[in-house]
């Protein structure tokens, strides 16, 4: 990989003898360099060259010194490293160039061959911290993609092995669909369809959150979210009424004039479920997910919701009476159901 470095020195005969004791590292692509007269030049060259990996800077020089240029690099970026190369070799300038980060320190008249040992160790150094940086983003688009409890499922030692275990667990699933959502995207253009719809999954998972809950996934327009441990279905119930209100409180303006009303309809069912890892191992394609009977019912109750109901059991709402208004809504058949469930809606 080639090591891309910035000599800034007044001293126009530095510049030929880098050139000339460096030619093989340059003629075969391991070093490129780049010069300028004062830190001025140099700040010019940085903005221009974000992928510079060293700075080789003097500190006596006009227009801007080497001490002031170290105090702005960092603004510039935060990756490149700078090695003092200057006569000024007392420890007062020294310990200066150091608190205002300088990297390393290489008194004049320049021993070549130190210069050189100093430049990889410096490269490396910057290859690392690229390298680590790069992880952190990594890191931090997964956490885009994947949810929170992939990721600490993913940190357990030996989680490889038990990429195919599953449990049973006791939770509350709800189901939050976008009414009338697939018929507006086909009427309106891509990129109005994507920012609307971001913007409302964006409001319904920050309410799920807020009462402990987690995305399990997006599906077209419609989110599945999980509550688990203590009070798990009421904080469910929670965040379905805060997620009825937020949404209604929108009101969208689409590029034809016309005003959209965004509403919701959200099925909520609780009970046993299986937790694990679900699809193809060969294919390396795996969902950390939840199914079973108390998944598909919570799923088909939403199917059976008006816009902004929200609808459970009469088992639920069994449970709930005492906590929420609600108020029946009737008998639905569910798929594979042999018999009608009895219906509420949660009001408040």
């Amino acid at each position: 990989m080639k090591t891309k470095i910035l000599v800034v020195d007044d001293e126009a005969d530095l510049e030929l003898l880098i050139k000339q004791k460096f030619r093989r590292q340059i003629r075969e692509g391991i070093y490129e360099f780049k010069f300028a007269a004062n830190g001025q030049e140099a700040l010019d060259c940085v903005q221009a060259n974000p992928d510079l990996d060293i700075v080789l800077s003097d500190i006596n020089m006009p227009i801007m010194d080497g001490l002031t240029l170290l105090t702005r690099l960092h603004d510039l970026n935060t990756v490149v490293k700078t090695v003092i190369v200057s006569a000024y070799g007392d420890m007062e300038n020294i310990r200066t160039a150091m608190n205002r980060g300088a990297f390393d320190f290489v008194c004049k008249p320049v021993d070549f061959t130190d210069l050189q040992v100093t430049m990889e160790k410096t490269a490396s150094h910057v290859q690392q911290l690229r390298e680590t940086l790069r992880a952190i983003q990594e890191n931090n688009i997964l956490k885009m993609y994947v949810d929170e409890t992939v990721i600490n499922f993913m940190a357990r030692p030996g989680f490889e092995n038990s990429l195919m275990l599953s449990e049973t667990v006791e939770a509350t699933v709800v189901f939050i669909d976008i009414c009338g959502f697939t018929s507006l995207s086909e009427v309106l253009p891509a990129g109005t369809v994507v920012t609307l719809l971001n913007t409302y999954f964006d409001q319904i998972v920050k309410a799920v959150i807020a009462q402990g809950g987690y995305i399990d996934k997006f599906m077209g327009d419609a989110v599945m979210a999980v509550f688990r441990g203590e009070f798990h279905l009421d904080r469910a119930i929670d965040a379905a009424l805060a997620v009825r209100t937020v949404i209604q409180a929108q009101q969208n303006t689409l590029p034809d004039g016309s005003a959209y009303q965004p509403r919701v309809s959200i099925g909520i069912n609780t009970g046993e479920m299986v937790s694990g890892n679900i699809g193809s191992a060969s294919l390396r394609r795996l969902d950390y997910t939840v199914i079973g009977d108390t998944v598909n019912v919570s799923q088909r109750l939403q199917s059976s919701a008006k816009p902004n109901q929200i609808i459970i059991t009469d088992a639920i709402y069994a449970k709930v009476k005492e906590s929420f208004q609600c108020q029946e809504v009737g008998e639905v058949h569910l798929k594979n159901k042999a018999k009608p469930v009895m219906t509420y809606e949660v009001v408040a």
